[in-house]
């Protein structure tokens, strides 16, 4: 009988072990997470008239596989969220949604926008059209006044990513030249952790 109890405390013990580490592990998990202070672009705009800054726009659709890739794997990694939070303003826009925008003194709808078909594909947002839209998803970027540097589509990885982040980020790029970019690309190292 005691050495039935005894057995049952070291199962407990080793039970409470258990439990810790993988508390500990999810908590670790949960700390490595980063999250991208995402905004409208009428927000972004706002904010870049007291702190000048480009604004990188993630435009998905709500039934594109590619752009839950983005969203899990690029916008949710600890550097990619740190780097765009501290550079960027970040908009995130769903391009066959039903938003009305206020930009660049005109407003953008969806006329066609269909709400029976709000989980699958839909038609196109004007503002989609506007920044040159033709495939999901597509990072738009834009300078401090707003206006497009341009549209860079698909799903990019962390490193990927970095590349047109940075670049971006520290370039006067009316006085960038092609080759300019291509010296940048050729030196590139990434550094951001995946």
């Amino acid at each position: 009988m005691r050495l039935n109890n005894q057995i049952k405390i070291l199962k407990m013990k080793k039970l409470i072990v258990l439990l810790a580490f993988v508390s500990i592990s999810c908590m670790g998990n949960a700390q490595k997470k980063a999250a991208i202070n995402w905004m409208t672009l009428e927000e972004a705009v706002a904010a870049q008239a007291k702190e000048p800054r480009k604004i990188i726009m993630d435009m998905y659709t709500t039934w594109c596989g590619p752009c839950k890739m983005l969203d899990k794997n690029t916008f949710h990694n600890e550097d990619v969220a740190n780097y765009i939070n501290k550079n960027y303003y970040a908009v995130k826009f769903n391009a066959e949604g039903n938003e009305v925008v206020k930009f660049k003194d005109r407003t953008f709808t969806n006329p066609n926008y269909d709400p029976a078909k709000a989980k699958r594909r839909n038609s196109g947002h004007q503002l989609a059209g506007y920044f040159r839209v033709q495939a999901y998803p597509t990072m738009v970027f834009l300078d401090e006044k707003a206006d497009l540097i341009t549209p860079i589509r698909g799903y990019h990885t962390p490193n990927q990513l970095e590349l047109y982040l940075k670049f971006f980020a520290t370039r006067d790029l009316k006085k960038t030249t092609k080759e300019d970019w291509q010296q940048y690309q050729k030196d590139f190292k990434p550094t951001f952790k995946i």
